[in-house]
């Protein structure tokens, strides 16, 4: 009897969905030079974060902050999608895509072609800054420039402190995202969850209320995830040697049957 591997696992639950519910984490953006937070070599293993009550009351924790946003700056900005990004993409002009729900700061699945109004970033963006007074955004470039030679915290016109918009750690996740992502996740037929080891709540509880209806959930991560005993179909292995593969198979059976 002939075996099916995961990567033609994978290719038959999203071939029978038409609103994939995709969980992204830090582990499909290394491969676009963008460190993840918590691995071996994640950026927590030499940096401690700046919580947002802390950035709030001192002047050294506000300079901390940037210091470190400033630092990683140009090659952040610099990063361009990858193969998963941009397989997402083509994923969605498939017809197959119902959200992204990203754990990523990062805006590459909007610069790899996926859809705006798709995207559910539900720690925001390092793209934008936003005053934590009157939220209004505006471009970092000038912010970041202006921070390393004042070495002081940037202001907003209002007088505002302002941040990356970002969630950082002790600051409330935006309610209207959350509850986005929770319908979304109602409304899917299958999960796929990418690169994440699916341990930050609340983004890691969207896709398990997709598989607690019984519905399909492949993830596919290199280590140990939270979900490892709950997926329907478990890939070890990096996400790069999956989806791009899994994606081009589901173009070659669309172009077969037109």
């Amino acid at each position: 009897m002939c075996r099916v591997g995961p990567l033609d696992q994978l290719i038959r639950i999203l071939a029978a969905t038409h609103r994939v519910l995709v969980l992204t984490g830090a582990g499909i953006s290394t491969a676009s030079g963008i460190p993840d937070f918590r691995g071996p070599q994640g950026i927590w293993k030499k940096r401690q974060p700046v919580y947002f009550q802390e950035f709030l009351a001192s002047e050294d924790k506000r300079v901390e902050y940037w210091d470190y946003k400033a630092e990683g700056w140009e090659a952040f900005r610099a990063a361009k999608p990858n193969t998963v990004h941009l397989a997402l993409a083509r994923l969605e002009k498939l017809g197959r895509v119902g959200a992204i729900v990203t754990q990523n700061i990062d805006g590459l699945h909007q610069e790899a072609g996926s859809s705006a109004e798709k995207v559910v970033e539900v720690h925001g963006t390092n793209r934008s800054l936003e005053c934590v007074d009157c939220g209004k955004r505006s471009d970092p470039d000038t912010a970041v420039a202006w921070f390393r030679k004042e070495r002081r915290t940037p202001a907003c016109e209002c007088g505002g402190w302002l941040k990356f918009a970002t969630i950082s750690f002790g600051q409330a996740l935006r309610p209207e995202v959350v509850s986005r992502a929770v319908r979304e996740a109602q409304e899917a037929d299958a999960a796929l969850s990418l690169g994440s080891t699916l341990s930050v709540q609340p983004a890691a509880g969207i896709p398990l209320l997709v598989a607690r209806r019984g519905l399909p959930y492949a993830v596919v991560n290199r280590g140990e995830t939270d979900h490892d005993r709950v997926a329907t179909l478990r890939i070890e292995g990096d996400v790069g040697d999956f989806v791009p593969a899994a994606v081009q198979a589901l173009e070659r059976e669309a172009e077969a049957r037109a």
